[in-house]
This record gives C-alpha cells, structure tokens and sequence, in this order.
C-alpha cells in the first residue's frame, strides 16, 4: 500500500449476474499508487471482468465503482488479435491511433521496456514475450497513474515471466504508478506484487502473498505447490559462504529477509 494513502480507483460490493449464473458477488477492493495489487483465481473466477468493470468496459448489477477525477490507465488486455497480413511495424503499432504522441516518445517507451531495437520489425514477427513488452510499451505512452494488466504473461515463458514482473516492479518503483494485474499463478507473480485477492466470484482470501499462498481457501483451490518446487521461498540473508562453500554470519546490519 502507497504510504500517501491515495485511492486510485474502489469497487464496493460488486455484483454480477448473467441469467441464473453469477459471476461476481460482494468484490471490493482499492489500488494504491506505488503499489502492485494482483488478481488470482481459477478460470472462470471473474478476474478479467474485475479489470473491465473498473475501467468502465462493463456494468456491474449492484456495488459502485469510483476513479479518481481525471485518472490516467494504461491497459494491456488479456487478448489481442492482429491481422497477420496487416503490414504494421512495432514503431507504428505502439503510436498507432495516438497522434498526439511523436516518434521521439514511441521510442522512448519502447526504450524503456526493452523493445528499442525491435522498433522496424514487424508485429507479426515478435515472440510471446517481445508483443507483451510492445503492448507494455503502448500502455505506458499516456504516463498512466494506473496501470491495469490482464493475464500479461500469455504466450510467455517462465524465465520470460520473472524478467516481465520484474520489469512491471521496477517500473513501479521509478514512475509511482499503480498497478492492478491479473494472474494464473501466485507463485509466479509472488515476488513482484504487494498484495494478493483470490477470486473465485467472491474474495476467498486477501493480503501479502506469502500468507496468501498458505491460506485455506487458497490451498482449497489451487492445492500445496511447495512439494513441486514452485513455491516463493523466505531467505533469510544472515550469512555468506567463504571461498570453500562453509557458511559465514554477516553482522547484525547486513541482515535482510528476502522472498524469491
């Protein structure tokens, strides 16, 4: 949570209902600048349509929806179509439909997610990793206060994911930005987000990731990954190891606790 105690953007008690199946009920939740709120939930779970109700893409039946005035959103949607015979460099895709924007700023977007040298290359030609990071980049063109992200590890791999959620912490970290995000696996986004919602129509269970990762509810759904290695881990930095592998402890101030 933002020390500033800002309120980007709330939803109170939303609920959804399509026929006879309910979709979302009783959801709130605030974002934060400076701060990564993520998303988890079984498919199904109404995460993306938490995403499209708070940007005023979808109306919700009951519960409020505020934004603050004025409030920028950058928004990578968890799908995207382009027409591969649609001639589109990555230069024109990211300013496409933003003239306000000049080349100088396409770039230094692209610059600044690690895209900068596919620039002239074409869109269709770009790996599952590289169009997130061009899509990042288009989202990031209007300086959004908010940043909201569907799903942006689709079509990327593991060792792709840790450098994308890294990159989105960062980014964070030097622009002040919220960031509200939508993912499969906590255990994935586990060291790059603040705080956590499972959602499966309603909020299971809520907060840090780690206690989030041994709640009940969480465990109900998505089962003890820890036994197949994939659980973020708690290191505590007390010691180094010499030149022949045998641990050493650092003094009391080098001490830190890190999660990975």
């Amino acid at each position: 949570m933002s020390t500033t105690q800002t309120v980007l953007a709330t939803l109170s008690h939303i609920g959804l209902n399509i026929g006879q199946r309910v979709i979302l009920h009783d959801v709130s939740l605030e974002v934060y600048p400076e701060s990564v709120l993520t998303l988890i939930g079984p498919n199904g779970a109404g995460k993306s349509t938490v995403l499209k109700i708070l940007l005023g893409l979808q109306q919700a039946d009951r519960g409020t929806v505020w934004r603050m005035p004025g409030l920028r959103v950058g928004y990578v949607p968890q799908k995207f179509h382009l027409d591969r015979l649609l001639p589109l460099t990555v230069e024109r895709f990211i300013g496409l439909n933003l003239p306000r924007h000049n080349a100088a700023a396409v770039r230094e977007s692209a610059v600044e997610v690690g895209v900068g040298d596919l620039l002239p290359q074409a869109v269709q030609s770009l790996s599952g990793g590289e169009l997130q990071r061009v899509l990042l980049a288009r989202a990031l063109l209007n300086k959004p206060q908010l940043l909201v992200l569907d799903e942006p590890g689709q079509g990327v791999d593991v060792t792709g994911l840790n450098d994308l959620y890294q990159l989105i912490n960062r980014l964070k970290l030097v622009h002040g930005y919220g960031v509200l995000m939508v993912s499969h696996d906590l255990h994935l986004v586990m060291a790059a987000t603040d705080q956590v919602l499972c959602l499966n129509q309603h909020i299971c269970c809520s907060g840090q990731p780690e206690a989030v990762s041994r709640h009940p509810e969480y465990l109900r759904l998505f089962g003890d990954l820890r036994p197949a290695g994939l659980a973020v881990y708690t290191h505590h930095h007390d010691h180094q190891h010499d030149m022949h592998g045998c641990i050493v402890p650092l003094p009391a101030d080098k001490q830190e606790t890190k999660h990975g």
